[in-house]
């Protein structure tokens, strides 16, 4: 297999810590891929023009983090990253599409900062500001998401979490007081092999 990766994207660290937890990371090509070039051949391996994208043995390809991370997990014999039925599967599934969204937030949070100023919208950076404020309350008045084994859910977050700490931290501050229980799991969770193998710097 082959990953279309960048440096810095908490979706690409999604994958890689996936690939990881399952054994599989050894299986995997990574091409450097710069996402952001106004001409680039990833749009052969995702029309859509992002990273990541996975080429598979048998040259389909895969876009987007979500689909990429459910195909790793079936490709390997360990305990699944995805519950397979139930209520653990909707909630794994939940809580990676909101841990991912609060990472599309925060990137976009930092990417407008970064504009110059008159090209700044005050209202779009509270916007995502909200957005990313909100999930990780929801997050913390449901934190036995939390418990148990590994989740897909699980990585996504601590993904997200670590991008928004390395990038923008400021939307964290105070963190162990306004959300103490994600506070103390994520603090436990960054210290996983696959977690710290990957960390942004």
């Amino acid at each position: 297999m082959k990953l279309r990766w960048a440096a810095g994207s908490p979706f690409v660290r999604k994958v890689t810590v996936t690939a990881l937890e399952t054994g599989l990371d050894d299986q995997i090509e990574r091409i450097e891929t710069d996402h952001r070039a106004a001409v680039s051949d990833l749009v052969n391996d995702n029309p859509l023009g992002k990273i990541p994208a996975l080429i598979c043995d048998d040259g389909t390809t895969l876009a987007d983090s979500p689909v990429i991370c459910a195909y790793l997990d079936s490709l390997h014999d360990g305990p699944t990253l995805i519950p397979a039925e139930g209520a653990a599967r909707w909630n794994t599934l939940n809580l990676e599409g909101l841990a991912d969204g609060m990472g599309e937030a925060a990137i976009s949070v930092f990417r407008e900062r970064n504009r110059p100023d008159d090209e700044n919208s005050e209202a779009f950076e509270e916007r995502n500001e909200g957005k990313f404020t909100r999930t990780m309350s929801w997050i913390e008045d449901h934190a036995d998401l939390l418990d148990g084994p590994v989740t897909l859910g699980h990585i996504a977050l601590g993904c997200a979490l670590g991008w928004a700490a390395f990038r923008v931290s400021d939307l964290l501050e105070d963190r162990e007081s306004r959300w103490p229980k994600i506070s103390q799991w994520h603090d436990a969770f960054a210290k996983r092999p696959s977690m710290q193998a990957t960390a942004p710097r």
